[in-house]
């Protein structure tokens, strides 16, 4: 049976672990002052895989957080995946030297496809590709912009090029704890024969149990942020009932 993983998750914003409803950088809930306190204890629960978020680096088109983001990936003793501004081939290497185990390449899949098909080629498996989704299209520069890019086609497109996982979030449930959108989820799936991690919306247990139903059909994740730190989802009793 193919496995299923929870991706808790903390977005970092000016070295604090913060919250943002749907990408709105005016709309912040600050949860912790020390991100890496947040990543031992999702570790120390038993989170196989920790979700980092350079927020900062997202608007700025260039990974900012990302000491912080070395010290947390050298002491938690489980893999940690990271995105926000990747836009070099540097970036890239320079988070995976300090201990990062996969980087997530979002805009930059849109805007430059040479970098991103290089990157492909260069470290396959440590590579993610984000889909942010808005009604179907691609969003850009952490949300700010919508392309004319449909998310399938993009999914399609770079599955051939070698990506090998990708992170779909539909943009109008992310925060919102209003459930994810399990039927574009399987889609992106279905579309590129790839494993999508399923992002934003997951508010319950109820909605992990029902996204880990469809890991045969290739969602083999969940990112978890809000529902967790709100305590709408207890993350140790959804790492021992979804296994």
């Amino acid at each position: 049976m193919s496995s299923f993983t929870i991706y808790p998750a903390i977005d970092i914003r000016g070295g604090r672990c913060v919250r943002l409803i749907q990408g709105d950088y005016n709309q912040e809930t600050v949860y912790n002052e020390d991100p890496a306190a947040v990543a031992a204890d999702f570790a120390a629960q038993g989170a196989g895989y920790v979700h980092l978020v350079d927020l900062d680096g997202a608007k700025a088109g260039h990974p900012v957080n990302h000491e912080l983001i070395g010290r947390i990936a050298r002491q938690v003793e489980v893999p940690v995946q990271v995105g926000g501004g990747l836009r070099t081939l540097q970036d890239v290497e320079k988070l995976l030297e300090l201990g990062v185990s996969r980087v997530i390449i979002g805009t930059a899949a849109i805007e430059n496809r040479e970098f991103t098909e290089s990157v492909l080629a260069t470290y396959g498996s440590q590579v993610a590709i984000g889909i942010d989704a808005r009604n179907g299209y691609v969003a850009t520069r952490g949300w700010l912009e919508t392309s004319e890019v449909k998310a399938e086609e993009l999914a399609i497109q770079l599955a051939a090029k070698g990506a090998e996982t990708f992170i779909f979030t539909d943009i109008s449930r992310d925060g919102m704890m209003q459930g994810p959108n399990i039927e574009a989820i399987a889609a992106i799936a279905q579309a590129s024969g790839k494993q999508v991690i399923a992002s934003g919306g997951v508010t319950v247990l109820d909605d992990l149990v029902k996204l880990a139903e469809y890991r045969e059909q290739g969602i083999s994740g969940a990112i978890v942020g809000k529902a967790i730190y709100t305590g709408k989802i207890d993350l140790k009793q959804a790492l021992q009932t979804i296994r």
